[in-house]
Protein backbone atom coordinates (compact mmCIF):
# COMPACT_ATOMS: atom_id res chain seq x y z
CA UNK A 1 0.00 0.00 0.00
CA UNK A 2 1.30 3.16 -0.91
CA UNK A 3 2.08 5.73 2.21
CA UNK A 4 -0.50 8.20 0.46
CA UNK A 5 -4.24 6.46 1.23
CA UNK A 6 -6.51 6.54 -1.22
CA UNK A 7 -9.55 8.52 -0.69
CA UNK A 8 -12.71 6.05 -0.66
CA UNK A 9 -16.25 8.00 -1.49
CA UNK A 10 -19.31 6.27 0.54
CA UNK A 11 -22.43 6.87 -0.88
CA UNK A 12 -24.85 6.53 1.57
CA UNK A 13 -28.84 6.45 -0.39
CA UNK A 14 -31.49 7.33 2.31
CA UNK A 15 -35.04 7.10 1.60
CA UNK A 16 -37.30 6.64 4.61
CA UNK A 17 -34.75 5.55 6.89
CA UNK A 18 -33.87 8.60 8.85
CA UNK A 19 -34.26 6.46 12.01
CA UNK A 20 -31.20 3.78 10.66
CA UNK A 21 -29.32 6.80 9.77
CA UNK A 22 -27.40 7.62 12.90
CA UNK A 23 -25.86 4.12 13.38
CA UNK A 24 -25.06 3.75 9.62
CA UNK A 25 -23.05 6.87 9.50
CA UNK A 26 -21.68 6.17 13.40
CA UNK A 27 -19.76 3.20 11.43
CA UNK A 28 -18.27 5.32 8.79
CA UNK A 29 -16.87 8.05 11.42
CA UNK A 30 -15.24 4.86 13.53
CA UNK A 31 -13.56 3.74 10.22
CA UNK A 32 -9.81 3.28 11.13
CA UNK A 33 -8.66 4.06 7.75
CA UNK A 34 -8.90 8.04 7.76
CA UNK A 35 -8.97 9.10 3.74
CA UNK A 36 -12.48 9.02 3.15
CA UNK A 37 -15.43 11.39 2.02
CA UNK A 38 -19.03 9.99 2.76
CA UNK A 39 -21.62 11.18 0.47
CA UNK A 40 -25.70 11.21 2.05
CA UNK A 41 -28.13 11.09 -0.68
CA UNK A 42 -31.54 12.21 -0.10
CA UNK A 43 -33.61 10.03 -2.77
CA UNK A 44 -36.65 12.27 -1.62
CA UNK A 45 -37.30 11.06 1.42
CA UNK A 46 -40.31 12.56 3.24
CA UNK A 47 -39.07 12.24 6.72
CA UNK A 48 -36.11 13.77 9.02
CA UNK A 49 -33.35 12.58 6.48
CA UNK A 50 -32.09 15.96 5.75
CA UNK A 51 -32.20 16.70 9.53
CA UNK A 52 -30.14 13.81 10.39
CA UNK A 53 -27.54 14.23 7.55
CA UNK A 54 -27.39 17.86 8.27
CA UNK A 55 -25.84 16.72 11.64
CA UNK A 56 -23.29 14.92 10.19
CA UNK A 57 -21.89 17.48 8.02
CA UNK A 58 -21.57 19.94 10.98
CA UNK A 59 -19.68 16.69 13.22
CA UNK A 60 -17.48 15.95 10.57
CA UNK A 61 -16.78 18.06 7.26
CA UNK A 62 -15.97 14.47 5.29
CA UNK A 63 -19.73 14.21 5.27
CA UNK A 64 -21.25 15.70 2.39
CA UNK A 65 -25.58 16.00 1.83
CA UNK A 66 -26.92 16.20 -1.34
CA UNK A 67 -30.44 16.13 -2.18
CA UNK A 68 -32.66 15.15 -5.26
CA UNK A 69 -36.20 13.94 -6.05
CA UNK A 70 -37.35 10.11 -5.55
CA UNK A 71 -36.11 8.40 -8.45
CA UNK A 72 -34.89 4.44 -6.88
CA UNK A 73 -31.96 2.96 -5.58
CA UNK A 74 -29.67 2.82 -9.06
CA UNK A 75 -30.85 6.75 -9.63
CA UNK A 76 -29.41 7.58 -5.70
CA UNK A 77 -26.21 5.56 -6.04
CA UNK A 78 -25.63 7.16 -9.56
CA UNK A 79 -26.20 10.59 -7.91
CA UNK A 80 -23.93 10.37 -5.35
CA UNK A 81 -21.06 8.58 -7.65
CA UNK A 82 -21.17 11.50 -9.72
CA UNK A 83 -19.53 13.60 -7.67
CA UNK A 84 -17.22 11.32 -5.93
CA UNK A 85 -14.15 12.46 -5.83
CA UNK A 86 -12.29 9.32 -4.59
CA UNK A 87 -11.09 6.44 -6.84
CA UNK A 88 -12.97 3.96 -4.98
CA UNK A 89 -16.27 3.77 -4.07
CA UNK A 90 -18.49 1.96 -1.32
CA UNK A 91 -22.21 2.03 -1.70
CA UNK A 92 -23.61 1.67 2.04
CA UNK A 93 -27.21 1.21 2.56
CA UNK A 94 -28.60 3.33 5.28
CA UNK A 95 -29.63 0.56 7.61
CA UNK A 96 -26.38 -1.50 7.18
CA UNK A 97 -23.33 -1.26 9.21
CA UNK A 98 -19.10 -1.34 8.44
CA UNK A 99 -16.39 -3.07 10.86
CA UNK A 100 -14.61 -0.20 11.93
CA UNK A 101 -11.63 -2.26 9.81
CA UNK A 102 -13.16 -2.47 7.12
CA UNK A 103 -11.80 0.07 4.69
CA UNK A 104 -8.30 -0.88 6.26
CA UNK A 105 -8.38 -4.60 5.53
CA UNK A 106 -10.37 -3.94 1.93
CA UNK A 107 -8.31 -1.24 0.40
CA UNK A 108 -4.95 -2.78 0.24
CA UNK A 109 -6.72 -5.51 -1.94
CA UNK A 110 -7.32 -3.10 -4.81
CA UNK A 111 -4.11 -0.87 -3.81
CA UNK A 112 -1.89 -3.74 -4.64
CA UNK A 113 -3.39 -5.73 -7.59
CA UNK A 114 -4.97 -4.02 -10.42
CA UNK A 115 -6.02 -6.83 -11.60
CA UNK A 116 -8.72 -6.86 -8.89
CA UNK A 117 -11.90 -4.42 -9.50
CA UNK A 118 -13.67 -5.58 -6.67
CA UNK A 119 -13.82 -6.73 -3.14
CA UNK A 120 -15.70 -7.65 -0.56
CA UNK A 121 -16.13 -9.85 3.15
CA UNK A 122 -18.00 -11.73 4.78
CA UNK A 123 -21.24 -10.61 6.27
CA UNK A 124 -23.25 -10.92 9.16
CA UNK A 125 -26.95 -10.54 9.36
CA UNK A 126 -28.54 -9.26 12.04
CA UNK A 127 -31.93 -8.01 13.32
CA UNK A 128 -32.82 -5.08 15.40
CA UNK A 129 -28.88 -4.53 16.42
CA UNK A 130 -25.87 -6.09 15.28
CA UNK A 131 -25.27 -8.42 18.84
CA UNK A 132 -28.24 -10.50 17.68
CA UNK A 133 -26.66 -12.02 14.75
CA UNK A 134 -28.97 -14.54 12.87
CA UNK A 135 -27.25 -15.82 9.64
CA UNK A 136 -23.84 -15.05 7.77
CA UNK A 137 -22.78 -14.81 4.45
CA UNK A 138 -19.62 -16.57 3.02
CA UNK A 139 -19.47 -15.40 -1.02
CA UNK A 140 -17.34 -17.59 -3.11
CA UNK A 141 -15.96 -17.43 -6.70
CA UNK A 142 -13.74 -14.32 -8.38
CA UNK A 143 -15.31 -13.97 -11.65
CA UNK A 144 -18.14 -13.08 -13.83
CA UNK A 145 -19.06 -16.75 -14.27
CA UNK A 146 -19.29 -17.09 -10.28
CA UNK A 147 -22.58 -14.21 -10.48
CA UNK A 148 -24.41 -15.91 -13.22
CA UNK A 149 -26.75 -17.42 -11.55
CA UNK A 150 -26.10 -16.82 -7.73
CA UNK A 151 -25.11 -13.39 -6.68
CA UNK A 152 -22.22 -13.17 -4.49
CA UNK A 153 -21.15 -9.69 -3.92
CA UNK A 154 -23.44 -8.31 -1.55
CA UNK A 155 -24.57 -4.28 -2.76
CA UNK A 156 -21.98 -3.72 0.21
CA UNK A 157 -18.63 -4.12 -1.83
CA UNK A 158 -15.65 -1.76 -2.57
CA UNK A 159 -14.51 -1.32 -5.92
CA UNK A 160 -12.97 1.53 -8.56
CA UNK A 161 -14.47 4.15 -9.70
CA UNK A 162 -13.87 3.38 -13.24
CA UNK A 163 -15.58 0.17 -13.65
CA UNK A 164 -18.66 2.47 -12.60
CA UNK A 165 -17.63 4.98 -15.43
CA UNK A 166 -17.36 1.91 -17.83
CA UNK A 167 -20.56 0.45 -17.45
CA UNK A 168 -22.75 4.11 -17.11
CA UNK A 169 -23.49 3.29 -13.46
CA UNK A 170 -25.72 1.30 -11.77
CA UNK A 171 -29.21 0.40 -14.60
CA UNK A 172 -31.93 2.85 -13.05
CA UNK A 173 -34.47 1.03 -14.97
CA UNK A 174 -34.40 -1.38 -12.69
CA UNK A 175 -36.41 -0.14 -9.70
CA UNK A 176 -37.30 -3.58 -8.20
CA UNK A 177 -33.86 -4.49 -6.87
CA UNK A 178 -31.63 -6.87 -8.23
CA UNK A 179 -29.42 -3.79 -9.71
CA UNK A 180 -26.77 -4.44 -7.81
CA UNK A 181 -26.47 -7.45 -9.01
CA UNK A 182 -26.64 -6.69 -12.79
CA UNK A 183 -24.06 -4.25 -11.77
CA UNK A 184 -21.90 -6.53 -10.89
CA UNK A 185 -22.44 -8.78 -13.70
CA UNK A 186 -21.42 -6.06 -15.91
CA UNK A 187 -18.29 -4.86 -14.54
CA UNK A 188 -16.64 -8.79 -14.26
CA UNK A 189 -17.85 -9.20 -17.63
CA UNK A 190 -15.06 -6.35 -18.90
CA UNK A 191 -12.68 -8.67 -17.37
CA UNK A 192 -12.05 -7.84 -13.95
CA UNK A 193 -11.80 -10.23 -11.05
CA UNK A 194 -13.10 -9.57 -7.47
CA UNK A 195 -11.68 -11.30 -4.48
CA UNK A 196 -13.77 -12.01 -0.69
CA UNK A 197 -12.07 -11.11 2.49
CA UNK A 198 -12.86 -14.29 4.89
CA UNK A 199 -13.42 -12.06 7.78
CA UNK A 200 -17.22 -11.00 9.01
CA UNK A 201 -16.33 -7.22 7.97
CA UNK A 202 -20.26 -6.09 6.96
CA UNK A 203 -23.90 -5.92 9.31
CA UNK A 204 -26.52 -6.72 7.01
CA UNK A 205 -29.67 -5.54 8.82
CA UNK A 206 -32.71 -8.07 8.68
CA UNK A 207 -36.44 -6.64 8.30
CA UNK A 208 -39.06 -8.09 8.18
CA UNK A 209 -40.23 -5.78 5.60
CA UNK A 210 -37.69 -4.52 3.06
CA UNK A 211 -36.85 -3.58 -1.08
CA UNK A 212 -34.67 -7.18 -1.02
CA UNK A 213 -37.95 -9.02 0.70
CA UNK A 214 -40.04 -7.71 -1.34
CA UNK A 215 -37.87 -7.80 -4.58
CA UNK A 216 -37.89 -11.74 -3.65
CA UNK A 217 -40.93 -12.44 -2.61
CA UNK A 218 -42.71 -10.33 -5.94
CA UNK A 219 -40.20 -9.76 -8.88
CA UNK A 220 -37.47 -12.04 -8.51
CA UNK A 221 -38.35 -13.97 -11.89
CA UNK A 222 -38.97 -10.58 -14.05
CA UNK A 223 -35.70 -9.32 -12.57
CA UNK A 224 -33.58 -12.26 -13.06
CA UNK A 225 -35.32 -12.41 -17.31
CA UNK A 226 -34.02 -8.41 -17.47
CA UNK A 227 -30.88 -9.60 -16.52
CA UNK A 228 -30.26 -12.62 -18.47
CA UNK A 229 -31.49 -10.86 -21.35
CA UNK A 230 -29.23 -7.96 -21.10
CA UNK A 231 -26.39 -10.55 -21.06
CA UNK A 232 -27.74 -12.78 -23.02
CA UNK A 233 -24.33 -13.56 -24.67
CA UNK A 234 -23.11 -14.49 -21.31
CA UNK A 235 -25.43 -16.78 -20.31
CA UNK A 236 -25.41 -18.56 -24.17
CA UNK A 237 -22.02 -19.41 -23.54
CA UNK A 238 -23.46 -20.86 -20.10
CA UNK A 239 -26.17 -22.39 -22.13
CA UNK A 240 -26.49 -26.10 -20.68
CA UNK A 241 -25.79 -24.47 -16.64
CA UNK A 242 -28.64 -22.18 -17.62
CA UNK A 243 -31.05 -24.89 -18.77
CA UNK A 244 -29.56 -27.13 -15.36
CA UNK A 245 -30.67 -23.54 -13.12
CA UNK A 246 -34.36 -23.36 -14.77
CA UNK A 247 -35.04 -26.90 -14.84
CA UNK A 248 -34.03 -27.21 -11.08
CA UNK A 249 -36.63 -24.17 -10.05
CA UNK A 250 -39.31 -25.79 -12.16
CA UNK A 251 -39.03 -28.47 -10.62
CA UNK A 252 -38.59 -27.02 -7.46
CA UNK A 253 -42.13 -25.45 -7.77
CA UNK A 254 -43.73 -27.87 -9.24
CA UNK A 255 -42.94 -30.23 -5.94
CA UNK A 256 -44.16 -27.27 -3.86
CA UNK A 257 -47.55 -27.06 -5.51
CA UNK A 258 -47.74 -30.99 -5.21
CA UNK A 259 -46.92 -30.28 -1.39
CA UNK A 260 -50.03 -28.16 -1.26
CA UNK A 261 -52.55 -29.94 -2.89
CA UNK A 262 -51.59 -33.11 -0.77
CA UNK A 263 -51.91 -30.95 2.01
CA UNK A 264 -54.61 -31.31 4.61
CA UNK A 265 -55.29 -27.58 4.83
CA UNK A 266 -55.44 -27.79 0.96
CA UNK A 267 -58.43 -30.78 0.89
CA UNK A 268 -60.35 -28.92 3.78
CA UNK A 269 -60.45 -25.50 1.67
CA UNK A 270 -61.73 -27.65 -0.76
CA UNK A 271 -64.54 -29.48 0.56
CA UNK A 272 -65.45 -25.91 2.30
CA UNK A 273 -65.67 -24.01 -0.79
CA UNK A 274 -67.32 -26.84 -2.81
CA UNK A 275 -70.90 -25.68 -2.08
CA UNK A 276 -69.81 -22.18 -3.39
CA UNK A 277 -68.42 -23.62 -6.60
CA UNK A 278 -71.63 -25.24 -7.13
CA UNK A 279 -73.43 -22.02 -6.54
CA UNK A 280 -71.40 -20.12 -8.74
CA UNK A 281 -71.78 -22.75 -12.29
CA UNK A 282 -75.21 -22.44 -11.16
CA UNK A 283 -75.55 -18.48 -11.46
CA UNK A 284 -73.21 -18.84 -14.19
CA UNK A 285 -75.50 -20.85 -16.11
CA UNK A 286 -78.65 -18.98 -16.05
Amino acid sequence: MSTQQALVSIIVPCYKQAHFLDTSLQSVLNQTYQNWECIIVNDGSPDDTEKVATKWCEKDDRFKYIFKENGGLSSARNCGIKIANGIYILPLDSDDLLHENYLTKLVPVLDSNQEIGIVSSYTSIFRNDISNIIDELKPIGDQVNDLLFQNQLVATSLYRKSLWTAVDGYDESMKKGFEDWEFWIAVTKLGTSYRIIPEFLFYYRKAAKSMLVNTIKNHFEDNKEYIILKHADLYKSNFKRLIQVLTFHTKTHRAKEQQLQYSLEYKIGKIILKPYRILKTLFEKN
